[in-house]
């Protein structure tokens, strides 16, 4: 299931998604979230779904790496659909024991079940199209109107992208202490809940610890090589904004405004 975790993952590519200016993916993946929240009828999902299909075969990013993201995060889609169904009250369609199925509930699950999808899949073609690097200037460089009020934008910028980077990094770590705790005879499955949160504790001492010594030897690599942050910081390629860039923003501008409006109309 670890391998399964595809956030923070890049998949290389000379696609025109690829080649997108890394703001506006940003901005439009933002859109995108919002856009989700307004939705309160089925049939915009459905142009929703066509653009996650017509984004991941524009940019050749393999239908499995987006589907296969969902798979890690399924327990919590559940739990928010069974909640949502269950404590919704409403017109009662079905009653099971003391809980009533309710159609204003059965509506709502299935829309916050839908939400979720589709906010993975969203986050998750941001960060296979958009490279570490591209990612923080990026968010550097919409930041930077905050720097006028004391808001370290560089700084920002470069932990969350570190963040993101790092998070396939200790996924594959966390597989190989699994894997070798388990060659010892540590049992992550059997029991009962308690049981097994008690087995986590060999698995997170030494992710701990692997994970604190990453980022000392990170920062004394920065240090090495003389990092000093954003303040009169140069770049081997400068960001600009392409014909492609604006074609792209009003085409998803109109779109994701469409989406907004079946709230309304």
């Amino acid at each position: 299931m670890l391998k399964d975790i595809t956030i923070g993952q890049y998949f290389p590519g000379e696609t025109i998604i690829h080649k997108l200016d890394p703001r506006v993916k940003i901005i439009l993946t933002f859109v995108f979230i919002i856009s989700l929240f307004f939705i309160n009828k089925f049939y915009p999902y459905i142009f929703i779904f066509i653009f996650v299909l017509v984004t991941t075969k524009l940019s050749k990013v393999p239908f499995k790496y987006i589907f296969k993201g969902i798979k890690p995060l399924m327990f919590i889609i559940i739990i928010t659909f069974l909640i949502n169904m269950f404590m919704t009250k409403g017109e009662i369609l079905w009653e099971i024991g003391p809980l009533d199925v309710t159609k204003e509930g059965l509506t709502q699950a299935v829309f916050m079940a839908l939400r979720l999808i589709f906010l993975i899949m969203g986050t998750t073609l941001l960060t296979l199209t958009t490279s570490p690097i591209s990612l923080t200037d990026g968010i550097e460089k919409l930041l930077s109107p905050l720097k006028k009020i004391g808001v370290p934008a560089h700084e920002l910028a470069m932990m969350m992208t570190i963040a993101l980077r790092f998070i396939p990094t200790l996924l594959e770590e966390t597989d190989k202490i699994m894997k070798a705790q388990m060659a010892r005879g540590a049992d992550f499955e059997s029991g009962n809940i308690l049981k097994r949160a008690k087995s986590l504790v060999p698995l997170l001492v030494p992710l701990f610890v692997n994970a604190f010594r990453r980022a000392d030897e990170l920062a004394m690599a920065m240090e090495a090589r003389c990092y000093r942050g954003g303040e009169h910081r140069t770049r081997l390629n400068e960001i600009k904004l392409k014909r492609r860039d604006f074609v792209a923003l009003i085409i998803m501008t109109i779109f994701f405004g469409g989406i907004i409006s079946t709230k309304y109309f």
